[in-house]
């Protein structure tokens, strides 16, 4: 993995580490809360983090729109564990693979062209948007504990 790919890694990685983390304290019945008529609900919104970090990388390293692989379908906490493990498990093994020309070669996305480097870290900062989002509707349902936003240094 590219230096850059490693440092995009490891940020987006304490992040995924939380919403793995912030799931564990939300249950089947919160996953229909949604804040407005128009938005995802709960779960619809912690699966489509899952799917967009996978798209992205796929993306990227196929050097054209590619949709996930995983499947977004769910009925039940368990399922949306399920789903974002597979989704860390094959966007880490992308990441993996990610290479120095992957990162430079451009990429059309939604008709914006940039490097991969753009659309790697454009999928790290839009994961730590909708994460954001996800604590505030996990609060609104009644989630009372949630982690802090990233995983911290350890103490001393």
């Amino acid at each position: 993995m590219s230096h850059e790919g490693q440092q995009q890694f490891e940020r987006w990685r304490k992040h995924r580490t939380v919403l793995n983390q912030l799931l564990e304290d939300v249950h089947t019945e919160h996953l229909d809360y949604k804040p407005w008529q128009d938005a995802y609900t709960l779960g619809a919104l912690a699966v489509h983090i899952a799917a967009s970090s996978e798209m992205f990388l796929l993306s990227i390293k196929n050097g054209t729109f590619s949709p996930p692989s995983i499947s977004t379908q769910f009925e039940t906490i368990e399922d949306i564990r399920n789903i974002v493990q597979a989704s860390t498990d094959a966007t880490t093994a992308a990441y993996a693979e990610l290479s120095d020309a992957e990162l430079e070669k451009p990429l059309d996305f939604n008709g914006f062209a940039a490097p991969g480097s753009v659309w790697l870290g454009s999928m790290v900062d839009h994961e730590i948007h909708h994460k954001g989002q996800l604590f505030t509707y996990a609060r609104a349902a009644g989630v009372a504990k949630v982690p802090f936003f990233t995983v911290q240094p350890a103490k001393q």
